[in-house]
């Protein structure tokens, strides 16, 4: 079950996996479910009525990954599950036009690494596993793991994780560069929360701005010469926001500044 909560006074969504008992595991039916729940925050978003979004799972674990229960791997259709339904969810999710976190706890494997992944954001519980558990299902690492941990890693851990199904804590994978911060379990999902509510006061656009440049710097690989002209463009183009320059007036006043986050 996929549930999509709207603080409108916040300006901030919150997209829940709510299936505790599988341990937010996802069929394609439930990924179905959590693309529309991203692309109703994505209208949301449009409007300025949702400025941040959070993403989380119910119970002991974020997202175990695929739910694999009822599948019989002489029939199942691998391309159509990864590349047809998982890989444009991801896209959606990375692409929606605001600040996203994600909360990690528990279990974080596989679809649900990749659910991290194509998050900008992602605050660790301390007692959160992350890594490659396919060693055992002759299966391997999938929904951008390999891209993330080669990166962050390096081949050698990455083959070392893969091979031997060891699972990374929330601290080692902070640790490692994998994510944002960790916390301890009981205050991850409060300082998600915090982070995403003062994000959504700040000044949107500015944000989405430095969102695509740092997309453009990881799956474009621009220098540095080419990464400043993109900054440069960004930042002509943000003189032409109302939070822009509010931003500079609220300096020069001395007072703290109330953006809009619309252009």
């Amino acid at each position: 079950m996929i549930e999509l909560i709207v603080d409108a006074e916040a300006r901030v969504a919150e997209v829940v996996l709510n299936a505790p008992e599988k341990l937010n595991s996802l069929d394609p039916a439930a990924l179905a479910d959590l693309s529309a729940a991203y692309a109703e925050a994505e209208r949301l978003a449009a409007t300025g009525e949702v400025r941040a979004l959070v993403l989380r799972g119910e119970g002991r674990a974020f997202c175990a990954g695929r739910d694999i229960s009822g599948v019989d791997p002489r029939e199942d259709d691998v391309q159509g599950y990864l590349g047809g339904i998982v890989e444009p969810l991801l896209k959606r999710m990375a692409a929606i036009p605001v600040p996203t976190f994600a909360v990690a706890h528990g279990a974080c494997l596989g679809v649900g690494l990749g659910l991290l992944i194509a998050s900008d954001i992602v605050y660790v519980a301390d007692t959160a596993k992350i890594g490659s558990p396919f060693a055992n299902l002759g299966a391997t690492l999938d929904s951008g793991g390999h891209a993330l941990f080669v990166e962050r890693l390096g081949a050698h851990r990455t083959m070392d994780l893969i091979v031997s199904g060891r699972l990374m804590s929330g601290a080692e994978a902070v640790a490692a560069g994998l994510f944002s911060q960790v916390f301890a379990a009981d205050e991850v999902l409060d300082a998600t929360r915090s982070a995403a509510r003062a994000a959504a006061m700040g000044a949107t656009q500015a944000f989405v701005a430095s969102k695509r440049l740092v997309a453009s710097l990881r799956d474009e690989r621009l220098g540095l010469w080419a990464s400043m002209a993109e900054e440069n463009r960004a930042q002509a183009a943000l003189c032409d926001t109302a939070d822009y320059r509010e931003g500079f007036a609220a300096f020069q006043e001395k007072r703290k500044p109330e953006f809009t986050g619309l252009g």
